[in-house]
């Protein structure tokens, strides 16, 4: 189909997310078309790079042959059916897999469509388990400042962004708040090189005061949309040992992190923790299909058995929980995945040393990577949105979260392409600047 008339029937029938709908009808945008590998095709048959990996989702880029496979192998068997009242095969599969992967303990694998509903679950799970063994009043969850944990109402209550979600106030329950560290501007004022990770005191407090009537504590072990912000080693470990002290679940959000993005399977395995529960999403599927998992423990799963009418049973759900194409993906990406993650160390390393000269341009104010997750901080008050249009014009395709310039390129990028990736980069912040 022609280009004029996909955008003339996008501007009269699509709503698209996050994006300011007046502004974008009279734009003239991108329409993808097709991809190969790390790279993106338009309607006007000109090829970009992926270095957003399609909103951090893509792994191993796109077209690959063995995920490709897995799904039509499953199209000859079945696309869907519920896990309500019956199994299939690929969901069994990959709950064993991602049990064998996953921080020591997480052995119970409850399947969701995207990290919202990974969060919700978990949230649900957390509050209903406190219930379940007579704590009926545990229903709040300590969230974090710039933690955000998606859109639907519960993820929205824990990780209110003023921004996104001040329309919505009179329906959030009022979780309490702790500050999420940040190296760069940290807010109890120290120096992270001698800190003592100063900034659990105030998570420590929080806790203690809240202990009656907390259920959880959910945190990011690396603050994706408030600006790619790595904790500091040690900090969710300590989240983790106040936790226990005070009979208060672990919630901890790898939806941007885990499955290899920071350069571990698990960004908490960096910290040596296990949570009570673990949200996976984007990269789960190599990208290809919505899927997510909230992954728990034996002793959060025990407190929801029992006789039917003792009430225990976990009513939540969705009508393409476990779906087998999506699972099938998931399966084969992770094939792919434990060979490439040995590969990540070595290409954020190389990343980080391309960005020694971004970093030291004026208009640029910060720079934090966690593997293969990169933020750019502009100085003052620019916006990021320069920047990646600039990297447009130049091939590839980046997007900014205010004055946050955010690079995640797929794993599997070779190192060839991350140069030339990042000369992209680096041309358009200087051209900025």
């Amino acid at each position: 189909m022609d280009k004029d008339t996909l955008l003339a029937w996008d501007r009269a029938h699509v709503w698209h997310p996050f994006t300011p709908m007046r502004q974008w009808i009279e734009s003239d945008p991108l329409v993808i078309t097709e991809a190969d590998g790390v790279r993106l095709r338009d309607a006007d048959g000109r090829w970009y790079y992926d270095g957003v990996s399609s909103l951090w989702l893509n792994v191993h880029g796109h077209r690959v042959k063995e995920i490709d496979s897995a799904i039509r192998d499953q199209l000859d068997r079945v696309a869907h059916t519920t896990l309500l009242g019956l199994a299939n095969e690929p969901s069994i599969v990959l709950a064993k897999r991602l049990a064998d992967l996953a921080p020591a303990g997480l052995t119970k694998v409850f399947y969701g469509g995207d990290g919202a509903c990974a969060v919700e679950a978990a949230i649900k799970m957390a509050v209903q388990c406190h219930a379940n063994r007579g704590r009926p009043e545990k229903t709040f969850v300590l969230g974090f400042t710039g933690n955000y944990h998606g859109d639907t109402l519960g993820a929205v209550g824990v990780a209110k962004d003023e921004s996104f979600h001040e329309a919505f106030g009179a329906l959030l329950p009022g979780h309490p708040k702790a500050p999420y560290p940040h190296c760069f501007r940290c807010p109890v004022g120290k120096d992270r090189a001698d800190c003592g990770i100063a900034c659990l005191s105030e998570v420590r407090a929080v806790v203690a005061r809240e202990a009656h009537r907390l259920a959880a504590v959910i945190a990011e072990p690396v603050e994706g949309a408030g600006g790619i912000i790595p904790a500091p080693e040690g900090w969710l470990r300590g989240v983790r040992e106040i936790c226990d002290e005070h009979d208060v679940l672990l919630i901890v959000d790898e939806v941007a992190t885990g499955l290899g993005r920071t350069g571990s399977l698990f960004a908490c395995d960096e910290d040596g923790v296990s949570p009570d529960l673990l949200c996976l999403g984007k990269g789960l599927s190599g990208g290809y299909l919505p899927l997510s998992a909230t992954l728990t423990t034996q002793a959060v799963f025990d407190a929801f058995t029992g006789e039917v009418e003792e009430g225990k049973t976990f009513f939540h759900g969705h009508s393409f929980t476990g779906n087998p194409l999506a699972c099938a993906a998931g399966l084969a990406s992770l094939d792919l995945l434990v060979d490439l993650l040995p590969s990540v160390a070595a290409k954020a390393a190389l990343v980080a040393r391309a960005l020694e000269p971004i970093a030291a341009l004026p208009i640029v104010d910060d720079v934090r990577q966690r593997g293969l997750m990169v933020g750019i901080e502009l100085a003052g008050d620019r916006t990021g949105h320069e920047v990646t249009a600039l990297a447009r014009r130049r091939g590839m395709i980046i997007r900014p979260i205010g004055k946050v310039v955010i690079f995640l390129p797929p794993l599997a990028s070779t190192d060839d392409e991350l140069n030339e990736m990042l000369a992209i980069l680096r041309d358009a912040f200087a051209e900025a600047g």
